[in-house]
């Protein structure tokens, strides 16, 4: 079990002695004179001011902690059973109904300590309940039907409140379980969702490496056509067109092998976000001089700086892709700041997202399709998450679809 589960069942723990404390010296206080029980109360009182001492140190220091050790929550519980014996010991011994609290912690050390350690808690248990058998100073009861009478109520009342708190412990320890369950099985489905990035990322840099000489052929066998003047002013047009495209297919190929991760993070440049943008934007329009699109900036001020990560360029260039492949109409690019985030939205005025999109979009790979291969989204929402930012998609009330990506600023 982790540290931070430790800290946690740790206050718990705390919150719970608060709340039997309280009771504890209430029954102490009120006993003698509502029960007619002659309880020894300096001793007790003392005890349960031991006790709410140690309860304060406990809170003050797990307040200011974000980890504590499977020792400390041990050492714990057998305070708790060291003060219950104590308390048992000056009010009547295993006779006192008090005496079913010993099993609170035993519940405790089960759920959260190793074995060993839950072995010695259960045996310091039985240890202080045998002994309380023997060793203990006994109230003076002369009215023996009363005194069984007044034991039976009070086994009814420490029963009611060991099961209320072993449930409310239980409830919340198997609750923070799940979580963690559930954050474990996210880890590695991310992980696997990384290793497959990885793989394709390989074969992408073994394609780039054999595209370079059909595009080498492509780019002089384009060039000596441009030179050739027997061809017709509109065929030079589409040639000097097709240069250009050879050129972008070029850049896309230089570009693979640090947007697969040869170029290290903290060899990046910092550059303003809307900046940043614009040159993406313009170098997509590059590519498809056939889209269109508006650059949108939603917040005021001077834009903060981020991070001109290849990885997330790549994200956003399949956004585009995808929103530019589901309409004809413009595109609106918008970039919006707050204190903690950048966030970038992609709009299209397109038929919006398939339902199976929006539920499983970048968990996992769509079949491939006549616009492309069904990995975009996979790709993008892990190359966000691997930058600590989040993806979602959504469709308009208006129509049209709606890609955000919220990533965190950079702290200067």
């Amino acid at each position: 079990m982790e540290s931070t589960d430790h800290l946690a069942n740790l206050r718990r723990l705390v919150l719970g002695r608060w709340v039997v404390l309280a009771i504890l010296i209430q029954l102490a206080l009120m006993a003698p004179g509502l029960l007619d029980i002659p309880l020894p109360q300096v001793p007790l009182l003392g005890i349960l001011a031991l006790i709410g001492a140690f309860n304060a140190l406990a809170q003050w220091r797990v307040a200011r902690s974000e980890q504590a050790s499977a020792g400390e929550l041990f050492s714990q519980l057998l305070f708790d059973i060291g003060a219950l014996s104590a308390i048992v010991f000056f009010s009547g011994g295993a006779a006192n109904p008090l005496v079913s609290l010993l099993l609170p912690p035993v519940a405790i050390a089960a759920l959260t300590l190793p074995a060993r350690c839950v072995l010695v808690v259960s045996a310091t248990a039985i240890v202080a309940y045998s002994l309380l058998m023997v060793f203990f100073i006994p109230l003076p009861m002369t009215d023996a039907t009363r005194a069984t009478r007044l034991h039976l109520i009070g086994m009814w009342l420490i029963f009611v409140i060991s099961a209320a708190m072993i449930a409310w412990i239980i409830v919340r320890m198997t609750r923070l379980i799940r979580e963690r369950d559930a954050e474990l099985a996210a880890r590695r489905e991310q992980a696997l969702r990384d290793e497959r990035v990885m793989a394709m990322g390989t074969l992408a840099a073994g394609a780039a490496h054999e595209l370079g000489t059909p595009l080498g052929t492509m780019s002089l066998l384009a060039g000596e056509l441009a030179n050739d003047p027997s061809l017709p002013p509109a065929i030079h047009d589409d040639i000097a067109l097709l240069r250009q495209q050879i050129g972008v297919c070029k850049q896309i190929i230089t570009g693979l092998s640090r947007r697969a991760g040869a170029e290290r993070l903290e060899n990046a440049e910092l550059l303003p976000a809307d900046r940043w943008l614009e040159s993406l934007r313009q170098h997509w329009h590059a590519a498809r001089p056939q889209a269109n699109s508006r650059l949108i900036l939603t917040s005021d001020g001077p834009a903060p700086s981020l991070v001109a990560d290849p990885r997330l360029e790549q994200a956003l260039l399949n956004l585009l892709n995808n929103a530019a492949n589901a309409t004809h109409h413009p595109l609106e690019i918008r970039l919006g700041w707050s204190v903690d985030e950048i966030c970038f939205e992609i709009r299209d005025r397109g038929p919006g997202f398939p339902p199976d999109v929006l539920v499983h979009g970048g968990q996992s790979n769509f079949p491939a399709h006549e616009r492309g291969s069904g990995v975009g989204l996979m790709l993008t929402r892990t190359a966000i998450e691997q930058l600590g930012g989040r993806l979602s998609l959504m469709n308009r009330e208006e129509g049209g679809a709606l890609a955000r990506i919220e990533l965190p600023r950079v702290q200067s």
